[in-house]
């Protein structure tokens, strides 16, 4: 094979375009990446969607949630031939001080596929090598273990599940708490069910019956707040933490809806000693009192991405069975891209969907 194929994004709110390329050569510290799967993140749907700015010029292959074997190794990355990988969605540099200091972050040079770098709907992809998670594979380049999960399955851990991670490690999330997850889509369920991993009491909101219903089974209550006022709401969440036997001062709110209305829900939950966990993007604002935050001895933090030293222990607890991923995926061939897109945006697809190429 000499060609590639991607799903390139030329102009927004238009049909993504097959194109044949080139299979491109890796250079010094790269690997060219033969894609297994690639998740449909609601960041993609943003870029093609909504107007969210893009770090690059247009055509633009999206897509940063990425598995597969390598292929071929530039300079300094021998040691990554015949591997199995997941990709970070956010590559840091590891070098600049920021990383230095453990915020790879906000490091001012990394690299998001599908953003900074051509992503990862298509059959190939270029990525550095330093930052690249390894997964332990069977003779036949299967995850090991007994779960029966993929190597395109697990392309999710990308983003849908580590950048919740992220967010529960840096809340210091601990048994003795409750975690609230506000959107129980791809982020936020993955996420609630990492919280009940920690040992936590989790609640789970959403607008979607269906959705909740799919996550009930492993969380200690679910709410739709579409059919419950705001403040029966909040008492119904005080009540879960008095009947799980926590405290309300240890309360651990997570905003993953990425909507203004799952915002405005998350700041009004916060108590006193709560944590607030800002992991959702949406373009609209909201209207806070940001005094509750003095009055509480509260604490609100954002959540970018994921930094790489996380992905190995997920996909530890993923492939050991902590956590139920198949019923939450589902995998698509990559030329229906374009139906896939049309569904997710209009949320009739519950499962995280993932392009297979």
């Amino acid at each position: 094979m000499t060609t590639m194929v991607s799903w390139q994004m030329v102009e927004r709110n238009k049909p993504l375009v097959r194109t044949e390329s080139p299979i491109p050569k890796p250079g010094p510290g790269e690997v060219l990446l033969k894609v297994a799967g690639c998740g449909v993140c609601h960041t993609d749907l943003g870029f093609f969607y909504d107007n969210v700015p893009i770090k690059s010029e247009m055509p633009l292959t999206l897509g940063h949630e990425i598995s597969g074997t390598i292929e071929a190794v530039g300079d300094g990355a021998e040691s990554w031939a015949g591997c199995a990988a997941v990709v970070p969605a956010v590559m840091p540099c590891g070098k600049c001080p920021d990383c230095l200091e453990g915020r790879g972050n906000i490091c001012p040079a990394q690299k998001m596929p599908g953003n900074d770098i051509q992503g990862g709907f298509a059959t190939h992809i270029l990525v550095p090598a330093n930052q690249l998670c390894k997964v332990p594979v069977d003779a036949n380049m299967n995850p090991a273990g007994t779960t029966g999960i993929t190597l395109a399955e697990l392309s999710v851990v990308a983003d849908a599940i580590t950048t919740p991670y992220q967010a529960i490690v840096e809340a210091d999330l601990k048994a003795e708490d409750m975690a609230v997850f506000i959107g129980v889509g791809g982020v936020g369920g993955f996420g609630a069910q990492l919280a009940k991993s920690f040992g936590a009491a989790v609640v789970a909101i959403d607008v979607d019956q269906q959705k909740l219903d799919g996550l009930a089974p492993y969380m200690d209550a679910t709410f739709n707040s579409k059919e419950i006022p705001f403040k029966d709401l909040r008492k119904k969440v005080y009540d879960v933490a008095k009947q799980t036997g926590r405290s309300r001062t240890h309360l651990k709110i997570f905003e993953t809806s990425g909507t203004a209305p799952g915002q405005t829900t998350a700041f009004g939950l916060l108590t006193f000693g709560a944590h607030l966990s800002v992991v959702g993007f949406t373009m609209d604002t909201v209207n806070i009192r940001l005094s509750n935050l003095m009055a509480f001895n509260a604490t609100a933090r954002g959540n970018w991405g994921c930094i790489p030293k996380y992905y190995p222990p997920v996909v530890e607890l993923i492939l050991a069975g902590k956590m139920d991923l198949k019923p939450f995926v589902k995998t698509f061939p990559l030329d229906s891209i374009n139906e896939v897109f049309e569904m997710a945006h209009a949320r009739k697809i519950n499962p995280r969907p993932i392009m297979v190429p």
